[in-house]
């Protein structure tokens, strides 16, 4: 009998039987089809896809005629046009949806364009994920077809003169195929789903709860955490288990789990598989496709054509800026072990397009790689070059020495006489002491980062911890607007947003 007894529309079954090619190989191929299908649009013409498409070297061709973009030199340049509604901007037709995606120190939102192709592919790609379940050992059958509880943005987008916009999360939830929604799999379903009030959702979902037999839940670990939370509460249960005997795997992304783990675990009543997906707002780049590995495997023949730039002083500034014309390499030229910034080019007229993320290839074979933090993310005040995930690593390396919780922290870069220091603003609810604490963070970053154990000796002289509790990191993103679906605290402060936070603990301690 199948794992899976799930019969596929014939495109999809077809888009995941794509025979195995080398990497490089697949890319070129990748980057050819996104030429060929939007060789008429504008951005198109003007940089010359039909030459770059009948070149010897696709993909170094490509690399010589088109400039790199973050998003406000694209949007200014190319996308505001497709916002407009001006068809065959940057991919032909007109585009009908936007991701609305900002972090928590933008106060205006991104338009980021999603077009049917895109849709379609982060569905296939999601499949793909699915059934690479089945090379899993022991793999939990009772789950298996049994409900998906996605704790994502409001399917309700708002409407523009041309086009839908929201949430990623809403905005393919709102585009789940229909014989997925028949199945009964998709949960909380259309009504609940559609709920902007997050405050609202989460206590439908809460009433629902008892009527839905889960084996899946996906969505980010901060909010999923709440909402299990809630739910165990409101029914008495000694863990989730309890409502959801069928729970086996939790889907996620946007954040590392470590630092979440040791806490979500309170919540269940036996272990479950996590999966990580590397799903942005400009497509589905990555999951993790086997059991018991860190990295996730590139998705290289789904629309999404990958560059690298070396996430150095050569290549970047101090505030984590990518200089106009830096060195670029394809998935087959990086090196392991190497941080990278990561440009994508897809279905959906985003071209060479810096989306913020630094990379590092754990597993050439495999095309596996893990997310090292953010290019304005990582602290590096004089030197020390700290990655987000030194942070998390470092993070859950403490709690296991403390047996402490610690659900959500961040970094900032303060003054310290005439040097510097590193100022940590931790949420535990547990009884810690901070220098303690502040103590073996340190130590456990002088283990992991051989820049980080340098600078300690020279112009870093401090680390500090300030220990609050949980609610105030969620108080916070409650008060500038980011609550719930795809909303992260960021792990490093820098700017107005350290100032924001920084006013907003003063004015806390007043209350």
């Amino acid at each position: 009998m199948a794992i899976f007894d799930i019969k596929l529309p014939k495109s999809i079954a077809r888009a995941l039987n794509i025979p195995v090619r080398d990497a490089r190989r697949q890319q070129v191929r990748v980057l050819k089809k996104l030429l060929k299908k939007a060789r008429f649009t504008q951005f198109g013409q003007k940089y010359l896809f039909d030459e770059i498409l009948f070149s010897k070297h696709p993909g170094k061709k490509f690399q010589q005629l088109v400039p790199t973009y973050n998003y406000d030199k694209i949007y200014k340049d190319w996308w505001y046009k497709t916002v407009d509604g001006t068809p065959d901007v940057c991919w032909p037709g007109v585009i009908k949806f936007f991701a609305l995606s900002s972090g928590t120190s933008d106060a205006t939102s991104k338009f980021i364009p999603v077009t049917k192709e895109l849709i379609r592919s982060n569905t296939i790609t999601s499949f793909k994920q699915l059934m690479s379940l089945t090379r899993y050992e022991n793999l939990p059958r009772n789950a298996i077809g049994k409900g998906w509880l996605m704790l994502g943005g409001s399917t309700q987008l708002q409407k523009g003169a041309t086009y839908y916009a929201g949430d990623l999360s809403g905005i393919q939830q709102k585009n789940i195929p229909f014989w997925f929604q028949g199945l009964g799999l998709y949960k909380p379903g259309k009504k609940i789903a559609r709920e902007k009030d997050w405050t609202k959702k989460i206590d439908e979902i809460i009433e629902m709860a008892p009527t839905w037999d889960i084996g899946f839940i996906v969505g980010v670990p901060a909010w999923l955490q709440i909402c299990l939370e809630k739910i165990i509460e409101r029914y008495q249960l000694n863990n989730i288990h309890d409502i959801w005997p069928n729970l086996s795997f939790y889907v996620h992304g946007g954040v590392a789990m470590e630092p979440y783990k040791k806490g979500f675990e309170k919540l269940l009543g036996k272990p479950i598989l996590y999966i990580e997906t590397y799903l942005a707002s400009e497509g589905f780049l990555a999951f993790q496709s086997r059991q018991d590995t860190r990295g996730m495997q590139l998705v290289l023949n789904n629309n999404i054509f990958f560059e690298f730039v070396p996430f150095d002083d050569n290549n970047f500034d101090t505030d984590g800026n990518m200089i106009e014309e830096p060195e670029v390499y394809m998935i087959h030229e990086i090196e392991e072990n190497k941080d990278y910034a990561i440009l994508i080019s897809t279905n959906a007229g985003t071209w060479r397009y810096a989306i913020g993320d630094t990379v590092k290839l754990i597993d050439r074979e495999r095309n596996e790689i893990i997310i090292t933090g953010r290019t304005k993310h990582f602290l590096s005040l004089v030197g020390e070059h700290l990655s987000v995930d030194n942070m998390n690593k470092a993070i859950e390396m403490a709690c296991e020495a403390l047996n402490i919780i610690i659900p959500e922290f961040t970094v900032a870069g303060i003054p310290h006489g005439n040097f510097f220091a590193h100022k940590w603003y931790v949420a535990c609810n547990d009884e810690v002491d901070a220098t303690k604490l502040a103590t073996i963070i340190d130590e456990k970053l002088k283990l992991l980062n051989d820049d980080y154990e340098v600078e300690r000796n020279h112009a870093l002289k401090a680390v500090e911890v300030e220990v609050l509790v949980e609610h105030v990191f969620m108080n916070f993103m409650n008060a500038k607007g980011k609550v719930g679906g795809q909303h992260k605290f960021p792990r490093v402060l820098k700017g107005k947003m350290l100032e924001e936070w920084q006013n907003y603990l003063a004015a806390s301690k007043k209350d």
